[in-house]
């Protein structure tokens, strides 16, 4: 069974910033697309942002834009999210998840049905 394991959750105050990591020891994650989502509590689970293989294009979706960067360490083989910037509303469950490459990231949308193997999540809550 392929889990990825993200990290870097927790508490923190409006304006204030948080870096997530995803990683696995199961895939090396160079030759996947890897996408970030996020659930809040009463929504569905959202695609934020991703990065895909092999062209390495990145996506975020409106509401985070300018505040969060997807990027990737090989070394580590370890995907990260920088959330500068933090407000409330971004108070949520985040996931990573790996797709196939080629597939679920693309330069205006993240296809949820195209990721494969999920994270347990990491909770992330905003005070205002």
């Amino acid at each position: 069974q392929v889990q990825l394991v993200e990290s870097g959750g927790g508490l923190v105050q409006a304006g204030g910033s948080l870096r997530l990591s995803c990683t696995t020891s199961a895939l090396d994650l160079k030759y996947y697309t890897i996408g970030w989502f996020r659930q809040a509590p009463g929504k569905e689970r959202e695609g934020i942002s991703c990065i895909g293989n092999p062209n390495r294009i990145t996506y975020y979706t409106d509401s985070v834009k300018e505040r969060f960067t997807i990027s990737f360490d090989n070394a580590k083989n370890t995907v990260y999210l920088e959330m500068n910037s933090l407000k409330p509303e971004d108070t949520a469950v985040y996931y990573c998840a790996s797709a196939q490459a080629g597939y679920g990231c693309y330069a205006q949308t993240s296809i949820r049905s195209d990721y494969d193997y999920w994270g347990q999540g990491t909770q992330v809550t905003v005070s205002p």
